[in-house]
């Protein structure tokens, strides 16, 4: 008789439905900081495009009407006029925020 080490059928099933278990527990939690992280980086967005006003008006002497005027002076790209959680960002008397 040979002495063959290895793992059973049912070993590696038990392992599996571990896996399994442990993955379904943390999931949940992994999505709700998702929902987290994209808020703070829409926050973290506006701040920067806030930063862009004031440098804007330093160079131009005139406070910008639209995140488009900052994007066409080269003050914003293109892919900031959305934050990462889907909202547009809007500026109105001066100030960006996220709708």
């Amino acid at each position: 008789m040979k002495n063959e080490k290895g793992f059973t059928i049912l070993e590696m099933m038990i392992v599996l439905s571990i896996i399994a278990l442990v993955f379904l527990l943390t999931l949940p939690n992994i999505q709700q900081k998702e929902k987290i992280i994209r808020k703070k980086g829409c926050e973290a967005l506006i701040e920067v495009v806030n930063a862009q006003i004031l440098l804007y008006e330093i160079d131009n002497l005139t406070t910008p009407t639209s995140v488009d005027s900052l994007i066409q002076k080269g003050y914003l790209k293109s892919t900031q006029k959305r934050c990462p959680n889907g909202d547009t960002i809007y500026l109105s008397n001066g100030q960006a925020y996220a709708k």
